[in-house]
């Protein structure tokens, strides 16, 4: 009986663990299980930035990857781009995860001057996308500063059927308490 009991405690404690694993922080920081699925199977998010008066911006379509832990997400843009100036000056972000009915959340932005994040991007875009070799970045374009690295940290899951709405005020970046 003592034996059974014991082995109960463990499997409750075990599935308690693993549930928490797998489901992560309900509207926390890092992405949820859902979301990294939903980021393998994307060739793009679409990205919103908030504007100087709270209005979201337009969303655009951005190539991607993730950083080596799979906590933020990298892009790129030009450098003078509406994503740059306003990241610069502390606008969170607005992501739909490959689509903008796909899942939402907000984040924290930030450009990034790190060769590893350069490297990071460089060598997933040329994997990732055949036409990057192209169109997408090269080590000059960041190196003279035509183009910037810029990191997404997840900070508040929005609700399922979210959508991008120009002009209208964006969501609080963290959750009203």
């Amino acid at each position: 009986m003592r034996r059974f009991a014991t082995c109960s405690t463990l499997a409750a404690a075990a599935a308690f663990i693993v549930s928490m694993l797998i489901a992560g922080r309900a509207g926390c920081a890092g992405f949820s299980a859902a979301q990294l699925k939903a980021l393998d199977e994307a060739s793009t998010v679409y990205v919103s930035t908030v504007r100087k008066d709270g209005n979201q911006s337009k969303s655009a379509p951005v190539w991607f990857t993730m950083n080596a832990d799979r906590s933020e997400l990298l892009i790129q843009t030009r450098k003078g781009s509406w994503k740059d100036r306003r990241i610069r000056r502390g606008s969170p972000v607005i992501v739909w995860i490959g689509g903008l009915n796909g899942p939402a959340f907000m984040g924290k932005a930030a450009i990034t001057t790190e060769t590893a994040v350069f490297d990071k991007i460089l060598a997933d875009f040329h994997k990732r996308y055949t036409m990057s070799a192209l169109v997408g970045p090269s080590r000059a374009t960041f190196e003279s500063g035509e183009r910037v690295a810029i990191r997404i940290t997840p900070v508040r899951d929005l609700p399922a059927g979210f959508a991008p709405a120009p002009g209208t005020p964006a969501p609080a970046l963290e959750a009203s308490k």
